[in-house]
């Protein structure tokens, strides 16, 4: 998975590989000259007491090491443009399929785990391509130069790298086989970390009013403990590769220095040569260390690319139709109909929603009622298609939502959800997030129909005021006020309210619903609902209980005809108010 997703994403970035592969390849060739002129400066020029000769070789090497300097600083530079590039693609990417997944998909990573994935995994990926792009490149060009430079040099001594590469390579191995599922337990660590901060932050009022700070301290601190833990372990083993690499390196240059140091006593090598010679050996040795280096980012980072790819290949289940239909020369204005809808969670033992049918007509408000867990979020979610119907079909005015592109059908609905959330920004950016175009006059209508526009005046800058993220910064029926706003100057054909007036009080209810009526005539309008009080003026109220439809009609013919109904009347209103 790593490979593949390196080539899929770095294959943009050619011309700057390319750039640092150049550059590399001129700092691999100033590193391997340098020690053969150093070795000529002691063998010709103090050896013979030549200073000129000196000092010609000395300003040789120096313009060497500076070109050496300015490649290296160069593959830096491209090295690091590619991988942030790279990065940017992958996150991108990742962005654009989760935007795309339906809420089964989200569902099933978690959002904790998901924000892992486009952060610290797509960084754990880009800092391999960055030390790759400075290391790696190098590093088989240093080994194999250095080889065949040292053989040059002396043949005898070459049976120390043949012993010394091979017994580096084992003992690091052997430490990397032991780090990789330490590094894929630490993601997964990570991951629960996230989402138990996640909760606590979202979450700190209940936490406070339950007075269950040391609780939630404790279960932090034990998946903190689990990270460090796991951390501390992968850290020992990286910090014993480390002293392998020097003890290897380390006893390779006594070696050399001491079998060295009998050929030149019976004059069969020069100093210099043995000089050379040892500088060629740390550098085969240093370029195996660094490539031991990567070695250990590589677990990790594949690791990482393997949840990545995970995301990246997994395909929504609410998927854009091959051949879609043009929607636009239809006569119809938003009319829903369902038709033995059906609906099971994967892997359930039975549905949640089952032969459902009804026709919700524009001009018209349907009303959909039930108790707690009878099937009504679920039914919302598939009126835009948030998910697909297993059983029957979703029309909208006589086309199945499964034949049009998510955009276009999503473009004619305003939904409000059961949760209103407000993104950061302004109360003006929220309710132009469906209708960018939409000019001031419209914003004020819709709030003045959503009984919004007294608190929005009041508050400082009015349409400009701050919104912080999810609204947290108005009250509950303000935060629903301005979401029943933002659908309506969308001005869709389909208006769905998913328990969207729970948090007003009665009288404002009223009013909206009044307003609201007048706003929307010609259009279609569902409303889901736990308050009878907010639907007793339907044309149509279905009765949702246990996933199936058990009653429909006007308030008044359900009083008379449905015992569920009557059951959820009484539980709200006197009998006077029903009656």
């Amino acid at each position: 998975m790593l490979w593949k997703l390196l080539v899929e994403y770095l294959r943009p970035q050619q011309r700057l590989l390319l750039a640092v592969v150049v550059f590399q390849l001129a700092q691999s060739i100033a590193s391997l000259y340098l020690p053969t002129l150093n070795a000529d400066i002691i063998d010709q020029g103090v050896a013979k007491g030549d200073t000129d000769y000196i000092l010609r070789t000395g300003a040789v090497m120096l313009l060497v090491t500076l070109l050496q300097i300015a490649c290296a600083i160069a593959a830096v530079y491209f090295g690091a443009k590619a991988a942030m590039a790279m990065g940017r693609d992958v996150r991108g990417a990742i962005f654009s399929r989760v935007a795309a997944f339906s809420e089964q998909e989200v569902t099933h990573f978690g959002a904790p785990s998901l924000i892992t994935r486009s952060t610290n995994d797509v960084q754990q990926v880009q800092q391999l391509v960055l030390m790759s792009a400075t290391l790696m490149v190098a590093a088989p060009m240093l080994c194999i130069g250095g080889v065949i430079m040292a053989i040059r040099q002396d043949l005898q001594l070459s049976w120390l790298i043949a012993v010394s590469v091979p017994v580096l390579l084992a003992g690091v191995g052997l430490i990397i086989t032991r780090m990789v599922p330490l590094f894929r337990l630490m993601q997964t660590r990570i991951d629960t970390v996230n989402r138990v901060l996640r909760e606590q932050l979202t979450g700190i009022r209940v936490v406070r009013a339950f007075v269950r700070e040391e609780v939630e301290t404790t279960r932090f601190a034990r998946a903190n403990e689990d990270v460090t833990d796991t951390a501390l372990r992968a850290g020992r083993l990286m910090a014993l590769a480390f002293p392998t690499v020097m003890l290897v390196l380390n006893v390779s240059s006594v070696a050399v220095i001491w079998f060295g140091a009998f050929r030149i006593q019976d004059g069969s090598m020069q100093v210099g040569t043995m000089i050379a010679f040892l500088s060629y050996l740390m550098q085969i040795l240093m370029s195996v260390m660094m490539a031991t280096f990567m070695a250990i980012m590589i677990p990790r980072a594949a690791v990482s690319a393997d949840r990545i790819s995970a995301v990246l290949g997994t395909e929504s289940s609410v998927r854009p139709p091959e051949h879609p239909l043009d929607f636009s020369g239809r006569t119809g204005r938003g009319e829903l109909q369902m038709r033995d809808v059906g609906f099971a969670y994967p892997g359930a033992e039975q549905p949640v929603l089952a032969g459902i049918s009804f026709t919700a007509r524009a001009g018209r408000t349907t009303a959909i009622i039930g108790a707690t867990g009878s099937g009504k979020t679920t039914l919302v979610n598939l009126m835009p298609r948030l998910f697909d119907a297993t059983s029957g079909s979703v029309m909208i005015d006589g086309v199945d939502v499964r034949e049009l592109h998510p955009d276009l059908l999503w473009g004619h609905i305003g939904l409000v959800p059961q949760k209103p959330y407000l993104f950061s920004g302004t109360v003006r950016s929220n309710l132009l997030y469906g209708k960018p175009d939409a000019t001031e006059e419209e914003l004020w209508r819709a709030l003045a129909i959503a009984q919004a526009e007294d608190f929005v005046r009041e508050m400082e800058g009015g349409l400009d005021a701050p919104v912080s993220q999810g609204g947290t910064n108005v009250s509950g029926g303000q935060r629903q006020r301005i979401a029943i706003a933002r659908a309506l100057v969308k001005r869709p054909e389909l208006y769905i309210f998913d328990d969207s007036f729970s948090s007003l009080d009665t009288a404002t209810d009223a009013r909206l619903r009044q307003a609201l009526r007048q706003h929307t005539a010609g259009a279609t309008l569902v409303i889901i609902a736990q308050r009878v009080s907010s639907i007793v003026d339907a044309d149509q109220i279905l009765v949702l209980d246990g996933g199936r439809i058990v009653a429909h009609g006007t308030h008044a013919e359900l009083l008379e005809t449905s015992e569920t109904y009557n059951e959820i009347v009484n539980s709200q209103l006197a009998a006077e108010e029903a009656a």
